[in-house]
């Protein structure tokens, strides 16, 4: 069974930049589409961007488009995000997410359409 473990949360001032990154153990996840969501507490999760199995077709949320980037790197069986002029409004504890899928380029944006999530990382903007 696949595990993920988000690393590169942190403290940032509004404008900066920072880069999650979502390593897979236990497995590989060639088989799995990927995805960034985010929550703040007492909200409901909320889809941030996914990526297709070979990493060919790739989607945002209107709220993050042109701003952040998603990407897997299959070789170190690992996904990113980077997140570039950051806002206050992006606070929250992001949360990495696979689920299988056959096809090959197809992205999910629900919670229920994956089954395998991380622990969470914590994102502070601040103002």
């Amino acid at each position: 069974q696949v595990q993920l473990a988000e690393s590169g949360g942190g403290l940032v001032q509004a404008g900066g930049s920072l880069r999650l990154s979502c390593a897979a153990s236990g497995g590989t996840l060639s088989n799995y589409v990927m995805a960034w969501f985010r929550q703040d507490p007492g909200k409901e999760r909320e889809f941030v961007a996914a990526i297709s199995r070979i990493g060919v077709r790739k989607d945002y949320a209107d709220s993050v488009k042109g701003r952040f980037t998603i990407s897997r790197d299959s070789a170190k069986n690992t996904m990113y995000l980077q997140m570039n002029s950051l806002k206050p409004e992006d606070t929250a504890v992001y949360y990495c997410a696979a689920g299988q899928d056959r096809s090959l380029v197809a992205v999910r944006y629900t919670p229920s359409d994956y089954d395998v999530w991380g622990q969470g990382t914590q994102v502070t903007v601040s103002s």
